[in-house]
């Protein structure tokens, strides 16, 4: 027995060591990792200090450098006055040479009819007449049009009343969406202007630089040619 209990003992003695040796192992791995973690902090937040400290300070500058730059080259456009002739009345107006006619209508002279559909002198939204002439005020110069002539959809009316041209549209219910009208209207009156008979192809000829996004053709032309007195000339609209 007493063999037997001698050897017990030593077993467990054996095993007490072994695990005493494990709980000092993982606790120097605990110390270890605590130690890590804590250098890994302090290094990710002082890093992160610096780098929002180098990005901050060029943003400020950077910014201050473009306004300033920005307004330098506003000021250095160059700027001509020019005379012109709206709606039958004189202005005198200074324009930066870069400006088109249609940014001086709408944009000094507060003449919003012309429109602005594809700004590339391609749809005819932008019409109005220079010298009687109709052309895309989105891609003329406002410097080209000094001492001339211009007519835009608000200078059709005539003492509170609308053109014959403008009535037949409204008849004929020519605008849809209206957008394309203004321009529509300048090309024809210029048609009626220089051939006041026109015949079916000849209206269908002259708008054809006016594009209307409804595909509404038909009762523009129509509305052309009753304004004309012509409807039914040259065959059906």
């Amino acid at each position: 027995m007493g063999k037997r209990e001698n050897g017990d003992n030593s077993g467990i003695g054996d095993t007490s060591r072994e695990d005493e040796r494990e709980s000092d192992l993982r606790e120097d791995e605990r110390e270890s990792d605590l130690l890590e973690s804590d250098l890994t902090r302090r290094g990710f937040l002082g890093g992160t200090g610096a780098a929002l400290v180098v990005a901050g300070a060029p943003t400020l500058g950077t910014a201050e450098i473009s306004t300033a730059t920005a307004v330098a080259q506003v000021a250095d456009v160059p700027r001509t006055t020019i005379r012109v002739t709206v709606n039958g009345s004189r202005e005198r107006v200074e324009v930066e040479d870069r400006w088109t006619l249609n940014e001086l209508l709408r944009d000094s002279l507060g003449l919003m009819g012309s429109k602005i559909g594809c700004n590339r002198g391609e749809c005819g939204a932008c019409t109005v007449l220079v010298d009687g002439e109709p052309v895309y005020s989105c891609s003329t110069l406002a410097v080209w049009a000094d001492g001339q002539e211009i007519v835009t959809v608000e200078g059709l009316e005539r003492d509170g009343d609308v053109s014959v041209l403008q009535q037949a549209f409204m008849d004929h219910n020519a605008p849809q969406c209206g957008f394309c009208t203004p321009g529509q209207l300048m090309t024809a009156t210029a048609l009626l202007d220089r051939n006041p008979r026109p015949t079916n192809m000849e209206v269908r000829e002259a708008l054809v630089g006016n594009l209307c996004r409804c595909s509404n053709y038909n009762a523009i032309v129509e509305a052309v040619l009753a304004a004309a007195g012509t409807s039914g000339s040259g065959g059906a609209a």
